[in-house]
């Protein structure tokens, strides 16, 4: 819609609205103002083309959340005076607010009914939301009793605004929803412990988490998925299906199990056999290098706080958080000649980082794990191509597994960067290209690039309706630029190469975490630690036993990971017990298979059962394993 004022006219998104249809009224709560997100409470101007967000847009549920944070940290003063607030931003699927409350206060999650009675009573107020704009010594007299957002005021340059609800006053940028009574439906969901800054050094906060939804239908369905999200916790699975255990004695250091090197072992040869088909050659660096080589790279000065380091010989060295550096030092052993490039190095890299204990999760976040890393050095005429290789690739990868993506593209951090600005906006613009013209949509995350270059990130979804970081396409020109890479162009001069890093799994241990919960254990048959389970009908019966091992034979020759399930249990009991399993193939061996010469099988999680004639069914199950079906019919 585009906005036409006669002169002086005065015009605010919400007096605008009085001009549309009530339903679009009524569920407005923001709206895009030439593509910027506003409150409904902002002037509009002359031709701005104006787009309203309802209730039912994607987009509107952050705004939501963040106007949830505000509702909570009310609450919280009114109930727990004297409490100093950190801050609260929207997250993927809710919202936290960083406390810290008075010595005599302690709060935990029996708290949350309590504190959400005070919520839902401040909703019911319907308390007009209000945007200001303040001068920093206005803000510092608003928040003269609050330390942590006097710390922040320092902090912003440019315009600062605070958001007022009642009397409540926060330090904001927004935007937000009209009033409180779009927030009756908020949920608190868990508390812990969170670092000022996330600095260890700083004092230790209580972060309060929550959800929302602007009915309650809606937030009684989210809450049903989270309970299920529960149930598919990879922690839960992988325990379950003996996949990995986790140890105190090396906390963020997962141990692998038998089933778990299966399920970790096919991961790797299937990412060896599609990386071979694409051109790439393999490597494999040292875990511990000298620190002279950190410092060439950089890391020393921009990761060193998650760096494990030792002294070998007197002198310092790391282990490696990153396999990049050891990827230069391969590039540069040789001589190259431009008729080389692009070359392209892949590595399953064991890598090392110090995260904090309170961030391990699972398989999600630990300190150790395999990057499946790519370096691709290349010309600048060979950039775009190699990043449009890269993106079919990605997709191939992530369509194998059924996650669907979306990307973002990182720019450069507003402090902790290297090399030129110019160098920034070119690379910015080749990504940004690429994905043009590969016609693929994607967002834009302002300053969330690595110290060394931009970057792709590929956001996949899984069954759950999460989002996780996995996959990613950085580009580099300056590393190679630190480590004196050339190659000898057509003309007999040195030239610099650009370099890719990529990684399609992110690593191996958040990947198999990612799918586990995604699959919820029940993985496709290439994957599945044991892709078929035999079970005589009565294993007294000596035919059906004879006829059961032959079949188990003839499947382990095709390389089936198979067994007899030869215990003198009920075969109802049995079955149950290989679907708790989720063993994929479920073969039944009877009277009748034996006279006929036949299978019966089926699948996890059906009831129904298919007879086939032996050949027919090997033929089937070794298809669906070299295939890497997803689902199977």
């Amino acid at each position: 819609m585009k906005i036409e004022l006669s002169e002086n006219e005065r015009l605010t998104g919400l007096e605008n609205l009085k001009k549309l249809p009530s339903d679009v009224a009524k569920k407005a709560v923001a709206m895009r103002v030439n593509g910027q997100l506003m409150d409904l409470q902002r002037e509009l101007h002359n031709d701005d083309e104006v787009e309203y967000l309802t209730t039912d847009d994607k987009d509107a549920l952050q705004i939501l959340y963040h106007s949830s944070a505000h509702l909570l940290a009310q609450a919280i003063l009114e109930l727990y005076p004297g409490t100093q607030l950190e801050y609260g931003p929207a997250l993927e699927e809710g919202f936290f607010y960083d406390f810290e409350f008075p010595e005599n206060v302690v709060i935990n999650e029996k708290d949350f009914p309590k504190i959400e009675k005070q919520i839902l009573k401040l909703a019911e107020r319907n308390l007009t939301i209000e945007r200001k704009v303040v001068s920093k010594q206005e803000a510092k007299q608003l928040f003269e009793n609050q330390k942590y957002k006097l710390l922040h005021i320092d902090e912003i340059e440019g315009e600062l605004t605070v958001y007022k609800q009642g009397d409540f006053v926060d330090l904001c940028c927004g935007p937000h929803v009209p009033s409180t009574k779009f927030l009756k439906f908020i949920k608190l969901t868990a508390i812990s412990g969170a670092y000022f800054k996330g600095d260890k050094n700083n004092a230790m906060l209580t972060r309060i988490y929550g959800t929302a939804q602007f009915t309650k239908e809606k937030l009684d369905e989210f809450l049903k998925i989270v309970e299920e999200r529960k149930l598919s916790d990879h922690r839960r699975i992988g325990q379950q299906m003996k996949l990995f255990m986790l140890s105190d004695y090396g906390p963020g250091f997962p141990f692998w199990l038998p089933n778990g090197m299966i399920l970790y072992h096919q991961l790797e040869s299937w990412w060896y056999d599609i990386h071979a088909e694409n051109g790439y050659k393999f490597v494999k660096t040292p875990i511990i290098l000298n620190k002279e080589l950190w410092l060439t790279s950089g890391h020393w000065a921009n990761y060193k706080e998650n760096m494990y380091t030792t002294k070998i010989d007197e002198e310092e060295y790391a282990i490696k958080p990153m396999n990049c550096p050891g990827g230069m030092l391969i590039y540069k052993n040789d001589i190259h000649s431009y008729r080389e490039l692009p070359l392209r190095y892949g590595e399953l890299g064991l890598v090392h980082r110090h995260e904090a204990s309170g961030a391990l999760n699972g398989l999600f976040r630990v300190r150790t794990f395999t990057q499946d890393d790519a370096h691709i050095f290349c010309t600048p005429a060979q950039l775009e191509k190699e990043i449009s290789n890269l993106l079919k690739l990605f997709d191939k990868v992530y369509k194998v597994f059924n996650l669907p993506y979306h990307i973002v593209l990182s720019t450069r951090p507003e402090k902790k960067f290297i090399g030129k600005i110019a160098d920034w906006n070119r690379n910015e613009n080749i990504l940004k290209r690429c994905l043009i013209k590969n016609k693929i949509d994607f967002k834009i995350n302002e300053g969330d690039g690595a110290f060394y270059g931009p970057k792709l990130d590929f956001k996949i979804k899984d069954s759950l309706n999460r989002t996780w970081q996995c996959g990613t396409i950085q580009l580099d020109c300056n590393l190679p630029e630190r480590f004196d890479l050339t190659y000898v162009d057509k003309d007999g001069e040195k030239k610099r190469p650009i370099m890719l890093h990529r990684a399609i799994f992110g690593s191996l241990e958040r990947f198999i975490g990612v799918i586990t919960e995604h699959f919820k254990g029940a993985f496709p048959t290439w994957l599945a630690p044991k892709q078929a389970i035999i079970i005589p009908v009565n294993s007294e019966i000596k035919e059906q036993v004879k006829f059961a091992m032959k079949l188990e034979k003839k499947l382990l020759k095709y390389n089936v990971r198979v067994s007899t399930d030869l215990r003198n249990e009920k075969m109802g009991f049995r079955i149950r017990e290989a679907q708790v399993s989720k063993i994929p193939y479920q073969i039944i061996i009877g009277d009748q298979e034996v006279s006929s010469n036949n299978v019966s099988y089926r699948l996890f999680g059906e009831e129904k059962t298919t007879t086939l004639p032996i050949d027919k069914f090997v033929k089937l199950i070794t298809n669906d394993i070299k295939t890497h079906q997803t689902y199977r019919s």
